[in-house]
């Protein structure tokens, strides 16, 4: 069973300035939280702290919670946190199939139940027979929809959004704003959403906080 993720009296600063904090929140299994601010107030530095990623020119306190589980000191790898951004960021020399193994984790055995996995993942997905194409040759809401399956296929205790419909057209972005809310509830994953816009808030349906720059 999944957990709640907690975020508590986190504080990000930069050169003694601080940019969120203290903030504290708890976002249950299936739910999502909705960070909204201006550029600059810290939204995707918050994300990064949480994945393990900060740079390392910021300042960070407080502690961020999956169950019993304390991220802080486990190294990105350990914390199975997936995180999504504005590009897919599929890998180019693999296959669509060949993305999504590579996500796998290593203890998922024989290859006949890997390969059986992947297929499951791309008929949920609508993208049955893809296995062997070139993301390339896919359009951006199908190289999204490999993103979020690679993602998920990680088996992930959390999921960070950061911001990934703001380069999609309209029609696009809602029914990837769908598929993505959908399989974060039915995996019972922990959210967490930066964005601008209203639109993907209202689609998250859960409680929201806005950041003001300082």
């Amino acid at each position: 069973m999944n957990a709640a993720l907690r975020l508590q009296r986190v504080r990000l600063a930069i050169g003694g300035r601080t940019l969120i904090g203290p903030l504290s929140a708890t976002v249950q299994p299936g739910e999502c939280l909705t960070l909204m601010g201006p550029s600059g107030c810290g939204k995707s530095s918050l994300l990064a702290w949480m994945a393990g990623t900060l740079d390392p020119v910021f300042e960070a306190e407080g502690r961020v919670t999956v169950g019993d589980t304390d991220l802080g000191p486990l190294p990105p790898e350990a914390r199975r946190v997936g995180i999504l951004f504005q590009d897919d960021l599929l890998f180019p020399h693999l296959s669509v199939a060949g993305n999504l193994a590579f996500a796998l984790p290593a203890a998922v055995r024989p290859a006949s139940e890997r390969r059986a996995r992947i297929e499951q993942a791309l008929a949920d997905a609508g993208l049955a027979g893809f296995g062997e194409r070139d993301p390339a040759t896919l359009s951006g809401g199908q190289r999204a929809r490999v993103a979020l399956l690679r993602t998920l296929l990680a088996q992930p205790r959390a999921l960070l959004l950061d911001e990934p419909f703001s380069k999609l057209d309209a029609p696009l972005r809602d029914e990837l704003r769908r598929f993505v809310f959908e399989h974060a509830r039915d995996s019972a994953l922990p959210t967490v959403l930066v964005t601008h816009d209203e639109a993907d808030a209202a689609a998250a349906g859960g409680a929201l906080i806005r950041l003001e720059a300082t």
